[in-house]
C-alpha cells in the first residue's frame, strides 16, 4: 500500500481517470472504466517495484550511480525528440498515430483503458480480452516482483564475499593507448579520457553534448528550417569541455599538483588535456558539419562552415585552457549540483592550496611556501 502513496502514483490515477472520461460513452463503459483504472494503475506501480527490486544491487555500485545518472540524460534528451514530434503532429494531423494506436491498446497497461473503449463501441467480448490480458500481467509482474525480494532477502551480498586472494595484476597501457604519445603527455591523455569514461558527472556533461550537439542542428535541417551553420553548435557545446579542468579533478587535483614543478610542467599538462579532447571533438564537429551538410544538400559552403566549426572549437579549447588556470572553481563529488562555494582551507577546493591566479605555473617550492 505504500507504494500507492506520492505524487507519481496520483499523477498517474489522475492520468488514467482522465484517459477513461475521454473514451467512456454509457453506463456500462464507465463501470468497467473503474476497474480498468484500478488494474492500470497496479500494473503501473508493480512494474515499478520489480524493477526497482530487480536493480537494488546495480544501483548500489558505480556502474549503477552511472546508469542513474545518464537516465536523467535520457529524460531530457528525449525531450528533444518529443518536441520535434509534436511539432511534425501539429503541422500534419493525429491522424497518422493510428496504426501505432491500434498495436497499443493490446499493450498493458493500455489494453485496460481500451477495454473501456471497446465496450463504448459495443465489443464486449474484445474488452474482456483486455482486462484479462491486463490481469495476467499484473499477477506476473507480481510473481516477478516477490521473487526478487525474496532472493535479496536470502541470498548473500557480492561484496561481503572474498575474492579468492587472487593477486593482482599488474596494470599496463593496452589497445588504443598504445598509440598516445610517450612521457606525460600520453599519460595525461588517457587519464583525461579515463576520466570521460569512469567519473559520473563528466560522463553525463560528455553525453550532453554529443547527443544535444548533433540534435540541433540535424532535427533541424531534418524539418527544412535549419543551416549548415548550425553544426557550429557541436564544435560549441564540446568545446566547454575544456573550461575549469583542474575543477574536474576534484580531489585527485592534488596528486596532479604535486607532479607539477615547473611552468613547463603546467604547460605539457594543459596541452595534454586539450589533445586528449581533440581526439573526440575533431572528429565529432566533422561528422556533424558533413551530415547536416549532407542533409541540407547545400555542399558549396561545406569548407567555409567546416573551417568555421574548427576555428570556433580551437577557440573555445583555448579559452577554456586559460581560463582553467586563472579561474578555477570546485566542484562537490556528492550530488547533482556542478558548483560549490570556495571556502578557504576546504578539501578539493583550489584556493585552499592559496592558489595565485597561476595555479599551475608556480614552482613546487613557491606552492609549499604559500600553503
Amino acid at each position: 500500500m505504500a507504494s500507492l502513496v506520492g505524487i507519481g502514483p496520483l499523477f498517474t490515477l489522475c492520468m488514467l481517470v482522465g484517459s477513461v472520461i475521454a473514451v467512456a460513452r454509457g453506463g456500462a463503459a464507465f463501470a468497467v472504466g473503474v476497474v480498468a483504472v484500478a488494474l492500470a494503475l497496479l500494473v503501473c506501480v508493480a512494474l515499478a517495484r520489480a524493477v526497482a527490486a530487480a536493480n537494488v544491487r546495480l544501483l548500489t555500485s558505480r556502474k549503477g550511480r552511472d546508469l542513474a545518472v545518464l537516465s536523467g540524460l535520457v529524460v531530457a534528451i528525449g525531450a528533444q525528440f518529443v518536441n520535434f514530434g509534436v511539432q511534425r503532429l501539429g503541422s500534419s494531423g493525429l491522424g497518422q498515430l493510428d496504426p501505432a494506436a491500434d498495436v497499443l491498446r493490446w499493450l498493458p497497461p493500455a489494453s485496460a483503458i481500451g477495454a473501456v473503449d471497446a465496450v463504448s463501441e459495443g465489443a464486449y467480448g474484445v474488452a474482456a480480452a483486455q482486462l484479462a490480458l491486463t490481469a495476467a500481467v499484473l499477477a506476473a509482474l507480481l510473481w516477478v516482483w516477490a521473487r526478487h525480494l525474496t532472493r535479496l532477502m536470502t541470498a548473500p551480498d557480492g561484496s561481503t564475499l572474498r575474492t579468492g586472494g587472487r593477486p593482482e595484476r599488474e596494470r599496463t597501457s593496452t589497445g588504443l593507448a598504445r598509440l598516445l604519445p610517450a612521457g606525460r603527455t600520453g599519460t595525461v591523455m588517457e587519464r583525461t579520457l579515463r576520466y570521460v569514461w569512469r567519473d559520473p558527472k563528466t560522463k553525463a556533461a560528455w553525453v550532453t553534448s554529443l547527443a544535444i550537439g548533433l540534435i540541433v542542428p540535424v532535427f533541424n535541417a531534418w524539418q527544412g528550417t535549419g543551416s549548415v551553420y548550425f553544426a557550429c553548435f557541436a564544435a560549441g557545446m564540446l568545446g566547454i569541455q575544456m573550461y575549469n579542468q583542474f575543477g574536474q579533478d576534484t580531489s585527485a587535483f592534488w596528486m596532479v599538483a604535486m607532479t607539477i614543478s615547473s611552468p613547463r610542467d603546467a604547460y605539457v599538462e594543459l596541452r595534454a588535456r586539450a589533445l586528449a579532447l581533440l581526439l573526440i571533438t575533431l572528429p565529432y564537429a566533422a561528422f556533424v558539419t558533413v551530415l547536416t551538410t549532407a542533409m541540407l544538400g547545400d555542399w558549396r559552403t561545406l569548407p567555409e562552415a567546416l573551417g568555421l566549426s574548427f576555428a570556433l572549437l580551437g577557440a573555445m579549447l583555448a579559452t577554456g585552457a586559460w581560463t582553467s588556470a586563472r579561474f578555477p572553481y570546485s566542484i562537490p563529488q556528492e550530488g547533482h549540483k556542478n558548483v560549490a562555494p570556495v571556502r578557504s582551507g576546504s578539501p578539493g577546493s583550489p584556493s585552499s592550496a592559496g592558489w595565485s591566479p597561476r595555479p599551475c605555473c608556480a614552482p613546487r617550492s613557491s606552492r609549499s611556501r604559500s600553503g
